[in-house]
Order: C-alpha cells, then sequence, then structure tokens
C-alpha cells in the first residue's frame, strides 16, 4: 500500500490530505499546551519549549509522510534522485525551522519574523511542482483514472452483437434458400401418342 506507485491526482490529493492533517494537528498542539492566548502573550523561550516540542513532532511526522508519496511518484514518473532527496531535506528543515520560530518568534515585534523561511517555502513548493507534473514513464494510468473518477457501468455491448447477428442472420436465410429450393420436374414436350393397332390391323 504504501510503496506502490501513485500518479499525478494521487500525488496532488494526498499532499493536500496531509497538509490539512499537519495543519489540524499544529493547532491542537498549540491548543493543548499553552493556546492561542498564551503563545501571543507569552514571551520567546523556554514557556514555549511543550508547545514548540509537540509541533515539531507532528510536522517531522508530516515530512515522512511527504518523503513517501513523493517517493513513489518519483518512481512511477521515474523523477531524478536529487530533486527527490531535495524535497524531503527541505521539508526537514522547514519543520525544524518552523518549531524553532515558534519558540522565538515575538508576536509583539514584527520584524522579529524572518523572511528565510518563506524563502524556503517557495523552494519547496518549486520541487512538489516539479515532482508533480514530471510525465509518467509509461503515458498516462488508466487505472488511476477510473479509480479517482468512479465511472459506473460499462458501455453495451448488445447493440453491436445485436447489429452483427442482425446482419448474420439474412445471409444465413439467403445461404440456406438456395438448399431448400425444390429442383423443377423434367416437362415432357409433347402429349404421348395412345396406343393403336397400326396399319397391321387385327
Amino acid at each position: 500500500m504504501f510503496t506502490s506507485k501513485i500518479g499525478r491526482m494521487r500525488f496532488f490529493f494526498y499532499s493536500l490530505g496531509v497538509a490539512l492533517v499537519e495543519a489540524v494537528a499544529a493547532v491542537l498542539c498549540i491548543v493543548g499546551t499553552i493556546g492561542f492566548e498564551g503563545l501571543i502573550n507569552s514571551p520567546p523561550g523556554p514557556s514555549r519549549q511543550g508547545m514548540a516540542g509537540a509541533v515539531l513532532v507532528v510536522s517531522l511526522l508530516a515530512v515522512v509522510m511527504r518523503g513517501n508519496i513523493a517517493w513513489r511518484r518519483s518512481r512511477d514518473a521515474n523523477g531524478k534522485p536529487w530533486i527527490l532527496w531535495s524535497y524531503i531535506v527541505f521539508c526537514a528543515i522547514y519543520a525544524f525551522l518552523q518549531a524553532g520560530t515558534l519558540l522565538v518568534i515575538d508576536f509583539n515585534n514584527p520584524e522579529s519574523t524572518s523572511g528565510g523561511l518563506n524563502l524556503l517555502a517557495l523552494s519547496i513548493f518549486g520541487l512538489w511542482c516539479t515532482i508533480l507534473v514530471a510525465k509518467p514513464v509509461a503515458g498516462i494510468d488508466i487505472d488511476e483514472l477510473t479509480s479517482v473518477f468512479d465511472f459506473e457501468g460499462a458501455v453495451p455491448a448488445s447493440s453491436g452483437s445485436s447489429r452483427m447477428s442482425g446482419g448474420a442472420a439474412p445471409s444465413t436465410v439467403r445461404a440456406a434458400a438456395p438448399a431448400t429450393r425444390s429442383v423443377p420436374s423434367v416437362q415432357p414436350m409433347g402429349r404421348p401418342k395412345p396406343a393403336g393397332f397400326g396399319k397391321r390391323g387385327l
């Protein structure tokens, strides 16, 4: 299940699902530790260590899931290994930097935020797009399309078969007609003459 190849559609939806799960889990970690009010009003430092550690664990689990689906997508498209590993490494670095930012950021001082984290996020997004748009080795996977979009019903084959049977039936009748046609009997050229006494008489 976690080693099969996946196409573009599954990679997109799986990545979207991982992002949503990570965001919800991070919010729960913040709410379960110091809360958003405590995060905003607390000073940077040791008071946020529990919250930052929980967010780091969640982010690393998300990195593992992203690495798995990216590896499966790269296998499907025969992608370059350095793109895959750059994506995984950058995601792991981003997880550490994100947790560290939550630990040291001062919400009362907007200048305390660093733009390096945003640049790293753009790099990760670029690598993700590269993995997404990579062309599959064997072309379009029909099984993937039918699994993502559930097409109900099948193309009826009875019409074609009925046309074939309908076209074959007259030919069968026409072929059988000469066999059943009766051979006309040979008619005599004239009526037979009645027997007579002839010239010899009695």
